[in-house]
């Protein structure tokens, strides 16, 4: 295995504070969902990650087939629950469109890349996760 890249953060304050990368590319204020906080959320964070990171991993699947996918897009949703026990967890739904595929090949090639993914393989067995490909359902709960 070999390391390509580790991101390096500090955070203060929670949900009501401020995060931070080392290099400073990312310095945000963080305030709780839905609420009127000036900042975003982990929750936001974690969309737009998921979201490029998949993108990322169905880019790469093409490559490796050479298929020309043409323009892509994820849309992400990152769902907050909280549990009768007093816990939380997430959930989230990846709706990829993909324009040079019909939706056969989009279907194989999104259910390709989540196998791919680095951030699937982390949340794998912990976070449900629903996938689309051309409107089409790949994989997780429906609804």
């Amino acid at each position: 295995m070999a390391h390509i890249y580790t991101a390096l953060a500090d955070v203060s304050g929670g949900r009501t504070g401020h995060g931070r990368t080392d290099d400073g590319k990312l310095d945000v204020e963080l305030s709780r969902p839905g609420t009127d906080g000036a900042g975003t959320n982990p929750e936001q964070l974690f969309a737009i990650g998921y979201g490029a990171c998949f993108e990322g991993a169905l880019a790469t699947v093409a490559r490796r087939k050479r298929i020309d996918l043409g323009t892509t897009s994820v849309s992400s949703a990152v769902s907050l629950h909280s549990d009768e026990d007093g816990t939380f967890h997430i959930e989230v739904a990846l709706e990829v469109d993909i324009e040079n595929a019909d939706e056969e090949l989009a279907v194989a090639l999104v259910a390709e890349a989540h196998q791919v993914c680095p951030y699937s393989k982390a949340i794998s067995g912990n976070v449900d996760v629903a996938l689309s490909a051309n409107g089409a359902w790949v994989a997780g709960p429906r609804g």
